[in-house]
């Protein structure tokens, strides 16, 4: 089975292509960077499934899936679960909240090839969007004033330490967490957050560079933050970014 991964962040592809190489009888077929690219790669590559993520620049997954002529059998991958109806009105093979579990995967491709979508399958995914504690479990509430703002902790790139707080910014504005980085490792390692030094924890899906200086180093984080890196951390995430 030949599989096209479609992801906009770099290491989200490279977390997804790692999962394939464990599975036997699948092979990469390509990746692609956005709904475009992926439009291009299923023409040139003729793939067997597509790994379609849903929230891409430009042309989305959905609409990708609803305007392309014979496409392939389609497997969405997301961390939103409001589209799990509209991915299987485009009669997708399954639908994966990320952060994708490896059995999980190994299970919606075995579905590639079956004739039609399980019911069984759909309720089941319901059940799982709509339990609370999985709903919780990335919401952020910070208080600005008398105001309690809410924030979804998979769109911010860095949380560090202020004395026994959390602090962390959000569309220029900075707020205080009465919530340990301890904490918040716990809860939103399952997003892709790592701590990467005593004060520092980062979404590694918005790391866009690191620079090294023969110890520790920094990060540099999409949105321009900079995140220290202790020399204890730096393994571990150069592990994680598959640098190594």
């Amino acid at each position: 089975m030949r599989v096209l991964v479609v992801d906009d962040e770099p290491i989200a592809r490279r977390r997804l292509i790692r999962m394939l190489e464990r599975i036997d009888g699948v092979e990469l077929a390509g990746e692609a960077c956005d709904g475009h690219d992926a439009r291009d790669k299923i023409a040139e590559l003729a793939p067997d499934v597509v790994l379609l993520d849903i929230h891409m620049p430009g042309l989305d997954g959905l609409t990708l899936a609803r305007t392309t002529p014979n496409l392939p059998p389609v497997i969405f991958t997301t961390a939103y679960d409001q589209h799990a109806v509209d991915a299987f009105e485009v009669c997708a093979v399954d639908y994966l909240m990320k952060p994708i579990k490896q059995a999980r995967l190994v299970k919606a491709l075995a579905k590639v090839g079956q004739d039609g979508v399980d019911p069984a399958s759909i309720v089941g995914l319901l059940e799982r969007l709509v339990d609370p504690a999985r709903k919780a479990a990335h919401r952020i509430v910070a208080r600005e004033g008398e105001v309690l703002k809410m924030f979804d902790a998979r769109q911010l790139a860095r949380f560090h330490a202020a004395d026994k707080y959390a602090v962390f910014i959000s569309e220029g504005g900075e707020y205080l967490l009465e919530e340990s980085l301890h904490s918040l490792e716990e809860r939103l390692s399952q997003f892709d957050f790592i701590r990467v030094h005593r004060g520092e924890l980062i979404n590694l899906n918005h790391v866009v560079a690191l620079r090294t200086d023969g110890g520790g180093g920094v990060v540099e984080l999409r949105d321009g933050e900079i995140a220290r890196v202790s020399r204890r951390h730096l393994p571990a995430l150069r592990r994680a970014l598959r640098l190594d």
